[in-house]
């Protein structure tokens, strides 16, 4: 009996004890916790497409909507600016086809540019050759005069090489290597280039790729 009584009485003990810890609290912690203002919505936000109300942290139905449509022309916007080169490019393309100027062979400008020359970024001091080269089937060769400077782009107007004096022919003239983007089976009979698929290789006047 004496052992049960000593069980019971460290058991309400115990309780006691438990309802002591969780009983009432110190009114001063049941006071509302001041929220720094950087971690809370206020209920109108001024920004560059109008205000945004909020009611307890939630947007409203216009500001939702003005949200959605800034987001949308994003996305237009970032559409534009990506994909204005390869437009460009195409639109060039598609005007040499239109006069007889074909794939692999090059259009030499007897005049200036001026403002009737539909170009993007066209100088008015520089005689312009322009050619589109058709990689699909494999590589090509280009050979470049002396004194012709100029440049490679790819069909995205991403600068591939220079040519001419500032380019490693240095002026003189050479023979340009052009690989198809991806390529990677054997250039030459003798040696294989170790650029980047993408770029292409120098051919001198000897016959040696560098």
């Amino acid at each position: 009996m004496t052992m049960r009584h000593s069980k019971y009485s460290g058991l309400a003990a115990l309780l006691a004890a438990s309802t002591f810890l969780v009983g009432p609290v110190d009114a001063r912690a049941q006071t509302a916790v001041d929220i720094a203002p950087s971690l809370s919505t206020p209920d109108k936000v001024e920004t560059r497409i109008g205000t945004l109300d909020f009611k307890d942290g939630m947007p409203g139905k216009e500001t939702i909507d003005k949200v959605y449509d800034n987001l949308n022309f994003t996305h237009a916007f970032e559409a534009f600016v990506n994909t204005l080169q390869g437009v460009s490019i195409h639109a060039l393309h598609k005007g040499f086809l239109s006069i007889g100027v074909k794939d692999n062979e090059v259009l030499v400008f007897s005049e200036l540019m001026d403002a009737e020359s539909l170009y993007l970024m066209a100088n008015a001091d520089t005689v312009y050759y322009m050619g589109m080269l058709d990689l699909t089937k494999g590589p090509m060769v280009l050979e470049v005069p002396p004194k012709a400077p100029g440049a490679i782009d790819d069909y995205w107007f991403r600068w591939v090489i220079d040519i001419g004096l500032p380019g490693p022919d240095r002026g003189e003239g050479g023979k340009y290597l052009i690989l198809p983007p991806g390529y990677d089976g054997q250039a030459l009979s003798s040696s294989r280039t170790r650029r980047p698929p993408r770029f292409p290789a120098l051919i001198t006047p000897k016959g040696k790729l560098r």
